[in-house]
């Protein structure tokens, strides 16, 4: 049975592309989807990509994840800094995850250095545009692999 990642992206990443493009690129997410589509095949892995801009989706997303033992590759975008739910969620449901953002949220703003999901998370992949989210599939795979 193959592994399934869920990749689950936060508020405002339907808007890429359009948004900030001197930060974010002038890549959609329609472009990372089928990047991770590309890249999951290639992992022998498949993929279940979703967006919201509700933080209850995710939270219900990341609780389902961990009903199905599946792994999570997540950008919570701006819920990074300010969901609790979010941290309570991925605590809850004990999933294997990798957090990913397209910008360094560490050469930003000061309120987007903190992470209420990195803590939990098995690893930060940050700065590296659409190219993180390959990163964090190759991740989660070798994470997964027994060694």
């Amino acid at each position: 049975m193959k592994q399934t990642i869920f990749v689950l992206n936060g508020p405002n990443l339907n808007m890429l592309g359009k948004r900030e493009p001197g930060i974010y690129g002038a890549v959609t997410l329609d472009d990372i989807e089928a990047m991770c589509r590309t890249e999951a095949e290639a992992l022998g892995c498949k993929i279940d990509f979703r967006q919201s801009n509700h933080e209850g989706d995710l939270v219900s997303w990341i609780q389902e994840a961990g009903e199905q033992k599946a792994l999570v590759l997540i950008n919570p975008a701006a819920y990074t800094h300010t969901s609790i739910a979010l941290h309570d969620a991925i605590r809850a449901a004990s999933v294997t995850l990798v957090e990913v953002h397209l910008s360094n949220i560490h050469a930003r703003e000061s309120f987007r250095h903190h992470s209420y999901v990195s803590s939990l998370a098995k690893g930060v992949i940050c700065g590296f545009g659409a190219d993180g989210y390959l990163m964090g599939l190759r991740a989660l795979i070798k994470l997964a692999t027994p060694q």
